[in-house]
This record gives structure tokens, sequence and C-alpha cells, in this order.
């Protein structure tokens, strides 16, 4: 027999196909690309002409290879008549129920029912669907959130929150160990400004006295919402005047060296901002593992500028000490990274370099993603360049920024408020879980619910109506904040996607109560193959998800599995099916996609109810 006895823990044994244990150790269209690329190179071709991909036309087949045409350039040869031998050498290995040709050379495969079948049965044994199978451990470090010390959290925050949180519960399903640091704003001159404001408003405080040695109060002199309208107050103020924006330049660097009683107003001040910040993570299932902030580089910065200095990486330059960026092919300036002005202020340059060194030093990562702002893709691109100029970070640590477009509001401006204010996010997390309350009272929900989990329903169909909304987009396009059309029950919404899996769980509630049982997959109708080939490619869909750091990927997979359970439900009965056997399979397949639907759900930061 000229076809291999063995492919990746598929045993080829004519009609009677038999698995190995080892299946899930590669994707499907993994598989199917080895097994015809091994068919080119039992005809003298090169394999990887052999890579198979979904099929563009279902009712010509499930899968395609469009080798054949490569090939026949590369080796001279009439490209159907390299399609036929291909196909002579896949049926000898009986795992096909149809090989043809289309067109000059298209190869179009139909799977046998035993290889499908036994492919999406392995899979399901599987607790992470084979995901994890292909990919190399990681320690990886989510920098995003990204609030700041007196100022509520904004749209401009949502985007940060709903992508990184996507991508750190990614990262854990495929098995990588994961350190998310919200990475607070609660240094530089922002901190001097509202010490010199509160000082302006009751200077009676110890805070102020140098002399005063302690103990400071426990409690905070000021509340988060005093803080909010403190913030802005001293802003302008140190536009207007100059010997105020001097003092608070003066407050800041004392801050910085020590001083006990700012020391203790910053922390009240970090402190309850934190509190505040909590409960809008909360809303959207946003979970730091660390809580660290710029304050946390005080006590790096000191020892990294003297060895900048001493190992030559750092310069003066007028009066600014800097590290000089630039490399040989940049195609446009690049400015150098500003560690300390003139004045020994240090930047935000200076305090994410020294983050990237304590993150070297405490965790010795190998990967770091900053979700951030795609505006602020020229500063990381210092701030990465001078990380490995200065030796930083180890030399194979993966640094990247994960940049993002705009929410943007009807007008396809960034979103705001009637007036022209930037948006509060707690304000539009309650305008969305309004909104869905909207929805579910209009279904009739409302009749069949008690309030509290009414409110539940509408909470969590709220929150998952705006994180699908912002995952499905690509994450550097902008998009249109459309409530209305967020929280419909129909179409690419969140809300659809928690509809399809509410009525799974409905499904198999009733039939443990009729005492239904689950049983061995069978194939009787093109709408379960359909399901189950949807079914079997979440591992390419995860892998995309990861390699581009793109949850929308994961995004269009649960719409698309939605979207062919669905054709099944229509097409199928399962309660109502008379065939035992075929009931039982059906019970079955639905069972796998709901357990495929809610990880992946899961994943992008949506709580599937129990009912709806």
């Amino acid at each position: 027999m000229s076809f291999p006895d063995k492919i990746k823990g598929t045993s080829i044994q004519g009609k009677n196909f038999k698995r190995s244990g080892s299946f899930v150790t590669t994707s499907l269209l993994n598989q199917l690309s080895q097994i015809v690329g091994q068919a080119f190179s039992t005809i003298g071709i090169d394999a990887s002409f052999g890579r198979t991909s979904l099929s563009q036309r279902r009712e010509l087949g499930q899968f395609q290879c469009n080798g054949a045409l490569g090939a026949a350039k590369q080796v001279g040869r009439n490209p159907r008549e390299i399609a036929e031998q291909v196909i002579v050498e896949l049926e000898k290995s009986g795992l096909f129920s149809e090989l043809s040709i289309a067109g000059p050379g298209f190869i179009n495969i139909r799977l046998s029912d035993d290889f499908l079948l036994g492919h999406i049965s392995d899979l399901a044994e599987e607790a992470h669907f084979g995901c994890r199978s292909a990919h190399q451990s990681q320690k990886v470090i989510l920098d995003y959130g990204g609030p700041n010390v007196a100022k509520a959290m904004h749209v401009g925050h949502l985007r940060a929150t709903i992508i990184g949180e996507s991508l750190r519960r990614l990262r854990e399903f495929i098995g990588d160990e994961v350190i998310s640091d919200v990475h607070f704003g609660d240094w530089g001159l922002p901190m001097g400004l509202l010490i010199k404001e509160i000082e302006r408003a009751q200077p009676e405080l110890p805070y102020f006295n140098v002399d005063f040695t302690g103990p400071f109060p426990e409690m905070s002199p000021v509340t988060v919402e005093e803080l909010q309208e403190l913030y802005p107050a001293a802003s302008a103020r140190s536009k207007e005047d100059p010997a105020f924006l001097e003092e608070a330049r003066i407050a800041t660097f004392e801050l910085q060296k020590g001083r006990a009683g700012y020391r203790a107003l910053w922390q009240h001040m970090r402190d309850i901002s934190i509190a505040e910040t909590r409960t809008d993570f909360d809303l959207l299932g946003a979970q730091f593992t660390e809580w660290n902030g710029e304050a946390d580089t005080n006590d790096y910065i000191p020892r990294m500028m003297v060895r900048l200095k001493e190992e030559g990486y750092s310069e003066v330059s007028e009066g600014a000490v800097v590290v000089e960026v630039a490399e040989d092919g940049d195609k446009k300036k690049m400015p150098p990274l500003i560690l300390e002005k003139s004045d020994g202020a240090v930047m935000y340059g200076t305090t994410d370099l020294a983050t990237i060194e304590m993150r070297q030093d405490q965790h010795n990562p190998d990967t770091i993603l900053y979700v951030v702002d795609a505006r602020q893709s020229l500063h990381f691109e210092q701030v990465f360049r001078a990380a490995r100029k200065c030796h930083s970070i180890r030399p194979d640590c993966h640094l990247e920024h994960i940049g993002f477009g705009t929410v943007n509001g009807k007008d396809g401006k960034p979103l705001k408020t009637r007036d022209g204010g930037v948006v509060r996010l707690r304000s539009l997390i309650e305008d969305a879980i309004e909104e869905a309350r909207k929805t579910v009272t209009e279904s009739g929900m409302s009749e069949r619910f008690d309030t509290a989990e009414l409110g539940d329903i509408a909470t969590k169909v709220g929150i998952a109506a705006i994180k699908y909304a912002d995952l499905s987009n690509q994450r550097m396009s902008n998009y249109v904040f459309d409530l209305e059309r967020f929280t419909k029950f129909e179409g690419r919404t969140g809300p659809y996607q928690m509809y399809a899996a509410v009525r799974i769980k409905s499904m198999l509630r009733k039939a443990k109560e009729q005492g239904l049982n689950e049983g061995r997959l069978i194939a009787t109708h093109d709408t379960e193959r359909n399901l189950i080939l949807a079914l079997s490619s979440l591992p390419e869909a995860v892998k995309g998800a990861t390699e581009k750091n793109a949850p929308n990927i994961l995004c269009d997979h649960v719409y698309s599995l939605s979207q062919e359970f669905n054709a099944f439900y229509h097409e199928c009965q399962v309660l109502g099916e008379p065939d035992e056997a075929i009931r039982a399979s059906r019970l079955r397949l639905c069972a796998i996609t709901l357990r495929q639907m809610e990880q992946v759900l899961y994943i992008l930061g949506i709580d599937v109810p129990e009912r709806m």
C-alpha cells in the first residue's frame, strides 16, 4: 500500500478505520492537510501543496484543496491529472465519503461519517477541545484597564478593559500562566495638582504641615466624588496660574521623594479611587492579579537611571536625560525616549521602562502585552526599543502593544455626552442594562420571571450586548455604539448568542425531566454534519485569536456555531425524535455544542443565564 500507514494518531486500515488516543494532538484541518499532503508526496510532489481549507461551496464538499494548480506550475504537469492521482491515493485510506474534481483541478472533499464522528467524539472528551495540544505554555503579563486616580473611568477605558479581559481568559484557556495588571495611573504631576488643590480648600489638614510626624488620619479627607471635581478644577487653575503650576510641580517632586504627609494623602486618594474603579471592573467581569501603578516603580527608577548612565545607554540632550532609540532603516524620524526632563521630573516613558524592569525582576515573563489605545503606538515603540537596547528585559521576551480603535457615536465621531463631555463608563454600562431591560420586557420575559431573576437577565444581556459589539469588530477598527441594535435577540449580537445557548439548556433540562439519555454519536442529516464541522473548527479559531490577539475571530466562531445549531434545530427533531438511538445521539450533540458555546462565550466575557 503506497499510502502511509500512520498519520498523526490516525490509523489507516482501508475501510476498517481506527483511532488512537493521541488524535486530538492536531486540529481537523491540520490532519487533513497532512493526509492530503502525504498523498501529494506519494506521487512525487511537495507535501505543502496538500494544504486544505473549508469549502466555499458546501454543495461540492466540506473541504477543498487547491494545491494541484500551484503544483502544476512547479512541475509542469496538467493540474487535473495531478488532482486525479491525488484522489486515487486518498481513496485508499477509506477516510472519505466523496472526492471530486471541479474546474481546472480543485479537489473537493467530503469526510466519511466514521472519520467525522470519531474526531468530534475525541475532541469532546478533551476538556479544552484540543486547543491546548499544540500550544507551548508561557508566562504572560497582560497590562490593561489603565484607570487613573481621581478620574472616573470613561468610554475610553471600555475597549481596553473588554479586549484585555478577553485576552486574559483566552490565554488561560490555552494553558498560559497569566498575570493581569491594571497599571494604575497614580504618579506624576496630576498628584501634585490634587495635593495643592486640596490644600487650598483645607489648609488646616495635617498632611500639609511639614513638621507633623503622625499618625495621619485613617479616613480620607475627600470622597471620590470630590476628587473627580477637584482634578478638573486643579488642571484648569494650572493653565491660568503659573505660580500654582510651579507649586504643584514642587509637590510632585516632594511626593516622589517621600514626604510623609503627601504620601499619606496620596494613599487616601489612591485607595478610594481603586475602590471606585473596582465597581466598574466588577460589572465588566474584569479580574486582575495585580493592582500595581506607576508609583510602584518609584524605588526602581533611581537604580535604573544610574545603571543606564553608567552603561552608556542614556545621555543628556538639551538638559534632559534621554535614550536614543532611532534605528537604521527607520522610514520616519524616531524621537528619543525622554526619561527625565531638565527640571528633574520623570516621564511616562520612565515609569513604563522601569515597569518592564520590575516585571522582569519579579516575574521573568515570556510575553508582555499592553492593551492600550492605538494612538499610543509611537510611545510603546519607543519604550520597547529602549527596553531592548538597555537590556531591561531578557532578549527573547515578546513585547507587544495591542492597539484598538475608538468607540463612536451615530455621527461617526468619538462618543460624547449631549453637552460634549466624556461619557462615563458607569453611565454607559447602566444605559446598556436599562436598554436590555426594555428588550427583555418587550419579549414577554417579565411575565415569566420574578423581579430578581429579570434583573439578573437584564444585567447579563446588557453586558453581553456591549461586550460582543466591541469584540466582534476587528480591534483596530472604530465602531458605532448603538445600544438599540446591540441588545436585539437577532443577528450578530451578544443576546443572540446567549439565547442560542439558553435554548439548548432548556432542551437538556426537559430531556432530563423526561428521563432521556445521551448516547453514541451517529449522523443521519447534513445539518448534524455541518454542526459537527463547526464544532471541530474551534482549535483553528483559538489559534488565530491567540496569534493575532483578535477576539473577533472567536465572535465569528460562536456566531457560526449558533447559526449551524439553529439550522440543525430547525431540521432535526431532538426530544420528539422517535428513534431512541438518533435521539440519544442528538442530545449528545446538543450537550457538546452547549459546552463549547459556553466556553467561547466565557472567553468573550459573556455570562449565560440558566433561563430566558
